[in-house]
């Protein structure tokens, strides 16, 4: 579809950024990526898929858990994300993770081929999730799990709307159409799950994981980070003149200031975590 085009190209602008900001990335998720590896119950010499990977991760973090005598594979929609991650893949030698482009509701694999599947922030943006779920479950292996990750409320993530409250003061917010992709479409309790079970998932399951978002980096560098990562905000910060941009950078500075000291910054996050077996 036209839209689907149009998403892809987004991310496909994104992908440089999420290059250059990979390290920030990994430490500032790696909470997430842990919880998921334990709820999957992935462990040494297990096969793993990682569905909307990106630019690597969570799948080269996995394939440090399986390590050589396992394997991981990651997929994404877009070829700018999946060409990163097979560079840093190759960057670090890690021969055991390869990295494909495919759809999440038309995998290109074979049933019961993978010991788990995961899914670290994607689910939210897949046009059809309950599709991609069933997806899910018919490549995992009989007694395998899947397991997924999504933001909870907005309002319990001050690494987003610490943001996103001071760039709405200067650029028009758009509400989301209900059920659209969107960074917090799953944040209800009990939505995601919903869809699991409805896809055909046995114990299925959720967790409310409360973390901190933390990072080695100072509040400007932050700013820079997210006003380059999202899409959604650079196109806003197109449509503003240099003066105003000069000033919410200044404001949002100050206002990250409360979760920052001596060039690290923290924020507590929650993430829900659903998680199914096959």
């Amino acid at each position: 579809m036209q839209q689907n085009k149009e998403i892809i190209s987004q991310w496909g602008e994104s992908a440089p950024y999420w290059e250059k900001n990979r390290a920030i990335i990994h430490e500032m998720f790696a909470p997430v990526t842990q919880t998921l590896i334990e709820e999957a119950g992935i462990t040494s010499r297990h096969v793993v898929l990682d569905i909307a990977t990106g630019p690597g991760e969570p799948a080269l973090s996995i394939a440090d858990v399986v390590g050589p005598e396992g394997k991981v594979v990651g997929t994404d929609v877009v070829p700018a994300m999946v060409e990163a991650a097979r560079r840093e893949g190759s960057r670090r030698k890690i021969h055991h993770a390869s990295f494909e482009v495919a759809g999440d509701d038309s995998l290109p694999f074979p049933a019961n081929t993978f010991d788990a599947v995961v899914s670290r922030f994607g689910v939210m943006f897949f046009p059809s999730p309950v599709d991609s779920v069933r997806e899910m479950l018919r490549v995992v292996k009989p007694g395998g799990r899947i397991a997924m990750a999504v933001w909870h409320y907005a309002e319990r993530n001050p690494f987003h709307y610490t943001v996103s409250q001071v760039v709405d003061r200067y650029a028009e917010p758009t509400a989301p159409t209900p059920g659209s992709p969107d960074m917090f479409r799953f944040a209800s309790p009990g939505e995601l799950l919903d869809i699991v079970t409805n896809a055909g998932a046995t114990w299925a399951s959720e967790r409310l994981l409360r973390f901190s978002i933390c990072a080695s980096i100072s509040v400007e560098d932050f700013w820079t980070l997210r006003s380059e990562m999202s899409e959604k905000l650079r196109t806003k910060l197109a449509l503003l003149s240099e003066p105003q941009i000069a000033k919410l950078k200044s404001d949002v500075i100050e206002a990250l200031k409360a979760y920052s000291s001596e060039r690290v910054i923290s924020f507590p996050a929650e993430v829900l975590i659903v998680s199914g077996g096959k």
